[in-house]
């Protein structure tokens, strides 16, 4: 959807604005922020990108591809509005989704469909904006909306603050006796500012190493 270059400078931006980063870049290197492990499957298709978000949801990403990879096959290609709105709860729920992402990947295939939510022009709106518009979907909150933002809109300073790895990381990270508020967390994250979704990739492959 958007094509961009993660920036050779973000990470020492924010090794100079906050050490215990600056230990993090020397321990894990520089991950690309704007990955995805879905091996390209929805780079080129933000409705496909929003349907897998959807899936990710409570699960590991391993098993939302798997779920993905059901439906694409069941649809005969790249999931479209169009495709998933021949489907009926039941068709999905045998697919392996809940009874609850059943309905909310119908609802977003209803809202695109009818015009009501028009990922195109989200390139155009601000990261604010674009997660008002996206969060009107039916189960989709700041955290899948987040998501998208970073892994299809490429936006360089979003920090899903909300998610579990990123607090243990910074728990961790800053050798915190408790696992940090999303609040507590999203202060933390002023001074990474404009780098944040950089700050997160940082975190996220941290959380990953022993």
């Amino acid at each position: 959807m958007t094509t961009r270059r993660p920036d050779d400078t973000a990470y020492s931006a924010l090794a100079s604005a906050d050490p215990v980063l600056a230990e993090l870049v020397l321990r894990v290197g520089e991950p690309d922020p704007f990955e995805f492990p879905d091996d390209g499957r929805t780079t080129a298709h933000p409705f496909a990108g929003m349907v897998l978000h959807i899936l990710a949801q409570q699960i590991s990403v391993k098993v939302a591809i798997i779920l993905y990879d059901r439906l694409s096959h069941t649809l005969g290609g790249t999931p479209t509005a169009e495709r998933l709105l021949r489907m009926n709860p039941d068709e999905l729920r045998a697919l392996g989704t809940s009874h609850a992402k059943a309905g909310y990947l119908l609802d977003l295939a209803t809202r695109v469909h009818s015009g009501d939510l028009n990922l195109s022009i989200l390139t155009a709106l601000t990261d604010e904006e674009a997660i008002v518009a996206l969060t009107q979907v039916k189960g989709v909150g700041p955290w899948s909306a987040e998501m998208f933002l970073i892994h299809q809109l490429k936006r360089p300073d979003v920090l899903p603050a909300g998610d579990l790895g990123i607090r243990i990381a910074v728990q961790r990270a800053y050798f915190l006796d408790q696992t940090p508020t999303i609040a507590a967390v999203r202060e933390r994250a002023e001074a990474w500012a404009p780098q944040r979704t950089y700050a997160a990739a940082l975190l996220w492959q941290f959380l990953k190493t022993p």
